[in-house]
């Protein structure tokens, strides 16, 4: 029984021996990897504005506060199109009509009438001329006017971004190069690669002021971050 035994256990021994030797190079030498993260940014200078801005009346009764605000806004909107400002440009961002009070110590909140407010976002795409522009518009409707902004931006920033995505890139290998030498590996190929988020545009302080030599506004265009972040591997030997 014994003899039995042993002469059962010895082609076992020799079938996993040979299944040893029969595995793929691939299992016993596991493919080896750098993966970085990297971001590129470029600086470029804006070449549109976005124009936010609101006209608003207040009258007895929420009909006239409405109808004196739209012919303000006409105005303002004919203004925009004489300086050569699409209709596709101009965009009413909201209408309110609501009760005005006016607060004192001694009758407290009183409702002195109704105001009427409509609000524009203006796209003017030839930046030089946004200072010109919100002179007009203010010009135009007076004290119904009020800016909340004017904010430089890049009109297509598609350029800018294939800027930024080769600087990333560049970036990127410059960074897995040094991982390779310090750790003494080569660089293969690249076996992926992904952007990680959509590019970004980070604007600049904006300042809208009076030139010093005339009555003119002047908007400081600055510059704006066009930015680009990838993670890359590529195989090690």
């Amino acid at each position: 029984m014994k003899i039995t035994k042993k002469l059962f256990a010895i082609p076992v021994v020799v079938l996993v021996a040979a299944a040893a030797f029969s595995l793929p190079a691939s299992a016993a030498t596991p493919t080896r990897y750098i993966t970085v993260n990297a971001e590129g940014i470029v600086q470029v200078t804006p070449d549109a504005v976005r124009l936010n801005a609101t006209v608003t009346n207040i009258a007895p009764t929420s009909t006239a506060a409405l109808s004196q605000t739209s012919a303000a806004a006409a105005k303002v909107r004919a203004a925009l199109k004489a300086k050569m400002i699409a209709a596709k440009d101009i965009k009413t961002t909201s209408i309110s009509v609501y009760p005005e009070y006016n607060y004192t110590q001694d009758k407290g909140s009183v409702q002195i009438g109704y105001r009427a407010s409509q609000s524009f976002e203006v796209i003017i795409r030839n930046a030089t001329n946004a200072g010109a522009i919100v002179d007009d518009v203010v010009a135009t409707g007076g004290d119904t006017v009020q800016i909340q902004g004017a904010t430089p931006f890049v009109l297509n920033s598609a350029k800018a971004t294939a800027s930024a995505r080769a600087v990333a890139v560049a970036n990127a290998k410059a960074k897995a190069v040094s991982y390779a030498q310090l750790i003494d590996v080569k660089l293969g190929k690249v076996t992926y690669l992904v952007e990680n988020s959509s590019p970004t545009t980070y604007p600049s302080f904006v300042g809208v002021a009076k030139a010093a030599d005339s009555m003119a506004t002047e908007i400081d265009l600055g510059e704006q971050d066009v930015t680009v972040s990838i993670t890359i591997r590529w195989r090690i030997s």
